[in-house]
């Protein structure tokens, strides 16, 4: 896991031989700029982060070795059930949220449902709308999709907006500033 100085990384480091940014020059780079780099062991197996669903799964077992934290604000018609971290500012509004999970920072989720090993990154919204096994990135909007949004990635800055039209369901990869209307 990495936080925003992996892309001061990225955006100094030059392709490999085989033209690609290689994860080893960027963890150098940011052990060499003397940024807190340090490793955690969080199974007895690798998983080559490559896929969505390898990605996935990384995020479940980091969620599995979280410790239940409120900090933010928690409306008394809202329910956590599991292991549950909201994080400094958000806001939860009529909700119930199952863990494990983390909420970010300033992240505002009224009327939904967010389902065990959701990820919601800082500055977020969800609104009357359902997410579970999603990594979901900052800045993002979710609001009004008529199904449950699950086992899916979603970037920054992505506005995600429902529709009066009810499909089954969606499994989703949005790239960073993607609005998508749903149909």
């Amino acid at each position: 896991m990495f936080d925003r100085q992996v892309f001061e990384a990225v955006n100094n480091i030059k392709p490999s031989a085989r033209g690609e940014l290689e994860i080893t020059d960027t963890i150098q780079y940011l052990i060499d700029k003397g940024y807190d780099v340090r490793h955690r062991l969080v199974g007895e197996q690798w998983i080559d982060t490559g896929k969505m669903e390898d990605i996935l799964e990384a995020n479940r077992l980091i969620l599995e070795t979280l410790e239940a934290r409120v900090e933010g604000s928690l409306d008394e018609s809202s329910k956590l059930h599991g292991v549950v971290v909201l994080e400094k500012g958000c806001r939860i509004v009529s909700n119930v949220i199952r863990g494990p999970s983390i909420i970010g920072e300033e992240t505002e989720i009224v009327d939904s449902f967010v389902g065990s090993f959701a990820s919601v990154y800082h500055h977020s919204t969800i609104r009357n709308s359902e997410v579970t096994n999603c990594i979901i990135l900052e800045n993002t909007v979710i609001e009004n999709v008529g199904q449950r949004i699950e086992d899916s990635l979603i970037g920054r800055n992505v506005a995600l907006y429902g529709s009066n039209r009810l499909p089954r369901s969606y499994r989703l990869i949005l790239g960073d500033f993607s609005q998508v209307y749903v149909p």
